[in-house]
């Protein structure tokens, strides 16, 4: 009797340590790794001279978690040149300036990053000053800024970075290439600055697609550079691939942007694990009955729209660039701020033309005809608005 009374207590204890186990994991789950957000900085052209430039940002690091604190031990730049000659005689110099709202922490005069703790609801900034001087400073297109810092708190120390995109080079209003023969319709492609999240696609239309167009007009404008101006980039070095996309991967063809373990883990981020382990498992189904594509159809539109690393334009080739968020959204206002047709279209140099979005009387026939040819190109042309002018 005594042994059995010891054996039902010894069981109610294990099962008792066994949930308390699960409600412990459960709870470190629910928690972030950290909680530190960065806030992408506005930057301010300050010197923009033949050998000279410099250009200065002011970056946020917050702190919305509302019980826990994030120290921030280190924190460094770097800069990338993007240049259409060689940046060997360039000088580049890179300062990273604390500008906390505590005044008893001031900048220290020899440039070191003094540990700072980012407390529970709060956020400091960081001014980052950028100045290149030499020959070669007007080729350059593009800066690349690497954030690099430490998140340091209750999950233990992560490294991560930030990156930040400045344009520097920028065509003349007005300036593009000619009207080309199209099937049904003549098209212009249309050059820009390097497009990044810093731009305003309003804008952008109103200095280099509206001095060309007339009324009829479609303009139509890549998937990719529509994400790269929503910010829809993730650094591989930033994801942890988890135990569905390190197996699903392998299943891929290798010319797919999901045959990679990081590919995949960008699309598991952004529909959930559990989406896309069914879109495989029912994909599989689907295939043994001779129906292809079934797991696109299931994972969702993001699953054909991803661009792996290398699918686009520098420094865009180091990054998972995701399809665009609310794409008809976008199209719908557009149209409605310039009176012109808008889509938003993927082309590849294979002629397949897929529309994701096109605004109201846009034939998406006209514009798979006018577009298979690709006249924006697939390299590094820099045009990734195309006009098109219908018959």
């Amino acid at each position: 009797m005594i042994a059995t009374v010891m054996g039902i207590g010894a069981a109610a204890l294990g099962s008792l340590v066994l949930l308390g186990a699960i409600a412990l994991e459960w709870r470190y789950r629910r928690r972030p790794a950290h909680p530190l957000e960065v806030i992408r900085a506005t930057w301010n052209l300050e010197i923009y001279e033949p050998t000279h430039y410099r250009f200065v940002g002011l970056l946020g690091l917050s702190n919305p978690h509302r019980g826990l604190e994030v120290m921030v031990p280190q924190l460094w730049a770097e800069v990338v040149l993007l240049s259409e000659g060689s940046v060997e005689d360039i000088e580049t110099n890179v300062q990273v300036i604390p500008r906390h709202p505590e005044p008893e922490c001031p900048p220290r005069a020899d440039g070191y990053w003094f540990a700072y703790i980012v407390k529970s609801t709060k956020q400091t900034n960081v001014e980052i000053c950028v100045d290149l001087q030499g020959i070669g400073v007007s080729e350059v297109k593009a800066a690349w800024v690497k954030i690099h810092y430490v998140a340091y708190g209750a999950h233990g120390r992560f490294p991560k970075t930030h990156h930040e995109f400045i344009p520097l080079k920028f065509p003349a209003k007005g300036e593009t290439g000619v009207w080309r023969p199209a099937e049904g319709a003549q098209v212009l492609p249309i050059r820009t600055h390097l497009l990044t999240p810093l731009d305003i696609l309003p804008e952008v239309l109103n200095r280099y697609v509206m001095p060309h167009a007339q009324p009829g007009d479609i303009v139509a404008i890549g998937e990719t550079p529509i994400a790269i101006i929503q910010g829809r980039l993730k650094d591989p070095a930033q994801l942890r691939p988890g135990w569905v996309a390190t197996r699903v991967c392998q299943f891929f063809l290798p010319t797919s942007s999901l045959a990679t373990a990081c590919g995949m883990q960008a699309l598991v981020e952004e529909v959930g694990e559990l989406r896309v382990l069914l879109a495989f498992i029912g994909g599989a189904i689907a295939k043994i009955f001779g129906h292809k594509g079934g797991f696109y159809q299931l994972a969702g539109e993001q699953a054909r729209l991803i661009d792996d690393v290398t699918g686009t334009l520098p420094p865009y080739d180091q990054f998972i660039v995701m399809g665009p968020a609310n794409p008809q959204a976008i199209v719908d206002d557009l149209a409605a701020q310039t009176s012109l047709g808008v889509a938003i279209v993927d082309v590849n140099d294979l002629g397949a033309v897929k529309v994701l979005a096109a605004s109201k009387g846009v034939s998406h026939q006209l514009l798979i005809k006018a577009l298979r040819k690709n006249p924006a190109g697939n390299a590094d042309e820099q045009t990734p608005i195309v006009l098109i002018r219908p018959f």
